[in-house]
């Protein structure tokens, strides 16, 4: 029986866990949303076995979007996943007005939970960061899931801020991006009513060795089949093959970030030739050239992945 990966947060009521890919936005060639590809994708990474999805992430290039099409995402993988598998989607804004906008519309719509990355761009001390996810989860019955990602956000979470938050009745969990592993392992010591999601390819072995219940990975969008291995292996028991698949993950990571930032998993998705056309990444990030598609292309074929 799989029973050794960590459990999720006793506070939790959706118990997520295992593989979330933080899925894409697709894009027609004038940039554009192609919500039928987006929820394509989605559909995709499920297919294959990943235990929820996160759009509207990183990955889901979330700052480049209207609010009106930030919405429209939601809707479309929410219809399109429906009862199959958990629906987190990304609600998070700079203001907390906009980041309750979102929030109650994916519980209209029948998002599962809410993913809330901390505000962005303005500095955000303790007080303003409590009373943000405060005013958020208040504005919800949905459970809400921080998403830690200081690197971009220029707002980092402090232990104790943490533990106020973790006060807040349907605050039930956190990706952790920050890659600050002595944080993370003491913010999960500390909390374990709260679920923990490795949130960088980087760490996901590390992640859950440490207490992350699960992980939510870009490596996973492009190769759902490698990372879902990866965590059932860890929660077989079977230690020495999730090591060897972290070993094979650090590989794709390393082959997608050729190029431009953020350019491998789309191009790796047309590699695949999965049946939807992902499409370009919103301006002003770009696409691989063809030069780099090309490397790419050798890259995962040596790895047997194409």
């Amino acid at each position: 029986m799989a029973n050794n990966a960590p459990d999720p947060g006793t506070d939790d009521p959706l118990s997520v866990r295992g593989v979330v890919p933080p899925t894409v936005t697709a894009f027609d060639e004038d940039e554009s949303v192609d919500y039928e590809a987006t929820a394509a994708h989605a559909r995709f990474v499920v297919d294959r076995g990943a235990h929820g999805v996160f759009p509207l992430g990183t990955n889901g290039e979330f700052p480049l979007l209207t609010p009106d099409e930030r919405d429209g995402v939601v809707e479309a993988v929410v219809e399109e996943i429906g009862d199959d598998a958990p629906v987190i989607a990304g609600v998070g804004a700079p203001s907390t007005r906009q980041t309750v906008a979102h929030a109650e519309h994916a519980e209209r719509v029948g998002a599962d939970g809410v993913v809330v990355v901390t505000p962005y761009y303005y500095p955000v001390d303790h007080d303003a960061a409590v009373t943000h996810y405060r005013r958020v989860a208040e504005a919800v019955d949905l459970p809400v899931y921080v998403y830690h990602i200081p690197s971009k956000t220029g707002n980092s979470l402090s232990l104790e801020t943490l533990d106020a938050l973790a006060d807040i009745e349907n605050l039930v969990g956190l990706k952790d991006s920050s890659k600050d592993v002595p944080w993370l392992g003491q913010a999960i010591d500390a909390h374990p009513e709260l679920t923990f999601l490795a949130g960088s390819d980087s760490l996901l072995f590390p992640g859950l060795e440490v207490g992350c219940a699960g992980v939510v990975s870009a490596v996973a969008n492009a190769f759902p089949e490698l990372v879902v291995d990866l965590y059932e292996s860890y929660d077989e028991g079977d230690e020495e093959r999730a090591r060897e698949l972290q070993s094979e993950v650090y590989d794709v990571r390393s082959a997608l970030k050729r190029g431009p930032y953020m350019a491998g998993v789309k191009t790796a998705l047309g590699l695949r030739e999965t049946g939807f056309d992902p499409g370009p990444l919103r301006s002003p990030l770009r696409t691989m050239d063809d030069d780099d598609r090309e490397a790419l292309r050798a890259d995962l074929s040596d790895l047997d992945l194409l």
